[in-house]
């Protein structure tokens, strides 16, 4: 590379994009993913020591994996190509190929293929790349926002690695963003700007774990506000709700609006008003909640304000907390409305949560023993103790139901569970009238 050749290369680092500056080079500088990353993990231990199979890393955008792919890039003596799905054709694959060929023939060089967005490849592509993974003349490494195992061919998924790397924590994303105001080297800390601390979390709040966002909305802050008195840019709330196009929301995840808000949530779903939950899930979506504390409050409603009236609703509930766990933000704002309309209008009965309160309280005022007949018989000497003896199956009688005693004498007559009069749990309460009165 000549000097000019240089200057250019120069110019062209310092026009890219912050997002594209600040992409680590090592992976000391690497932020989050530590559970895939971790000194201790495989992946660490493998790049570190130069000796890489075929990966693929899948997750939703702004979550790193170009970075890992450009840290692999700076830490491997094999040659490291690059090529989109989006617009590569086959005549470009043919001559990575081609060369990776020349290169191992020639040299003994290894080629490391990075495939950004490889879903987008269709299956006679990625057809194309398969025997040159199975010979060696490529390591691939693709990068993917869907799931593999949907959009990948399952030849290269078994010859290959597969690290799913997850939404940056917030604290994750507080850092960068200090690096891209502060970092003079590859930041914008030449233009000697500060962010306020309350737009610093509202950045990493909003962002989603997209770190991508976060820094798009710090550059063009201090591309485009004004110094202040003082000399120097100044990253308010204001500056940084109006960068990320986000209007700031009246809800402090610590303090009492956010208890309000999500006791409204709570409430409006046990009342069966669909119209103000999802207004309040909005809300707390708006303000960059986090996805899997609402998904928690979902399941414990499902369970608490609709059991057995309706018991698909927990079974709705945790799947969408799954869901969202596995998509991310935005689509799962779309799983989240679902469960949340779902529950809403579910029919309602807190029979469960009144039966293991009761259940509690009874075993916190009596001592009690389990009686003979129902205790343990599956050893030696547990008949000359007379545990078990007296026991009757009940799959032997009909209906599957035999009237004996399974409370322990202390509370032999207690009652817990409560069935109530709505959606299915009518139709428990019947059976449970039906077999007590000898059906």
């Amino acid at each position: 590379m000549d000097l000019f050749e240089y200057a250019r290369e120069q110019n062209r680092e310092k026009e890219s994009p912050l997002a594209s500056r600040l992409r680590p080079e090592t992976l000391e500088e690497v932020v989050g993913q530590q559970h895939i990353i971790g000194k201790d993990k495989l992946l660490y231990r493998a790049i570190k020591a130069d000796k890489l199979g075929s990966l693929i890393f899948y997750g939703p955008p702004g979550t790193g994996k170009t970075t890992l792919a450009r840290v692999i890039a700076h830490t491997t003596k094999a040659v490291f190509t690059q090529i989109n799905a989006t617009v590569a054709g086959k005549k470009d694959m043919e001559d990575v190929v081609r060369q990776a060929k020349e290169r191992r023939g020639m040299y003994g060089q290894k080629t490391i293929l990075f495939v950004d967005e490889i879903h987008r490849f269709n299956k006679g592509q990625q057809d194309y790349l398969l025997p040159f993974v199975e010979d060696g003349t490529i390591t691939l490494i693709g990068a993917t926002t869907e799931n593999p195992y949907f959009e990948v061919n399952g030849a290269l998924i078994s010859r290959s690695s597969i690290f799913e790397l997850h939404p940056l924590d917030k604290e994750d994303v507080k850092e960068l963003i200090r690096r891209a105001v502060y970092d003079e080297k590859k930041g914008m800390g030449s233009y000697d700007a500060v962010i306020d601390e309350d737009a610093l979390e509202f950045l990493a709040d909003v962002a989603g774990g997209d770190a991508r966002n976060a820094l798009n909305a710090v550059e063009l802050g201090v591309l485009t506000t004004e110094r202040s008195a003082d000399g120097k840019i100044h990253l308010t709330l204001p500056v940084a709700s109006e960068c990320i196009q986000k209007r700031v929301v009246r809800y402090d995840k610590t303090g009492d609006n956010h208890y309000d808000t999500i006791s409204a949530f709570i409430k409006s779903m046990r009342g069966s008003d669909p119209d103000a939950a999802v207004y309040y899930l909005a809300k707390m979506l708006y303000a960059g909640e986090d996805v899997k504390f609402i998904a928690r409050r979902i399941m414990i409603c499902a369970s608490e304000d609709v059991g057995n009236a309706d018991p698909m609703a927990l079974t709705v509930a945790v799947s969408a907390a799954q869901a969202v766990e596995r998509i991310g933000m935005p689509e799962a704002q779309i799983i989240l409305s679902q469960a949340v309309l779902y529950v809403a209008t579910a029919p309602k009965s807190n029979s469960a949560v009144n039966a293991i309160s009761a259940a509690m309280d009874n075993v916190g005022r009596y001592k009690t023993t389990v009686p003979a007949h129902l205790q343990d018989a599956h050893y030696k000497g547990a008949k000359n103790l007379g545990h078990g003896t007296g026991y009757k199956y009940a799959h032997d009688y009909p209906n599957h139901y035999v009237q004996q005693q399974y409370l322990p004498d202390e509370i032999r007559d207690a009652s817990f569970y409560e069935p109530g009069d709505q959606g299915y749990e009518e139709r428990i309460r019947e059976r449970m009238r039906r077999l007590r009165e000898g059906m």
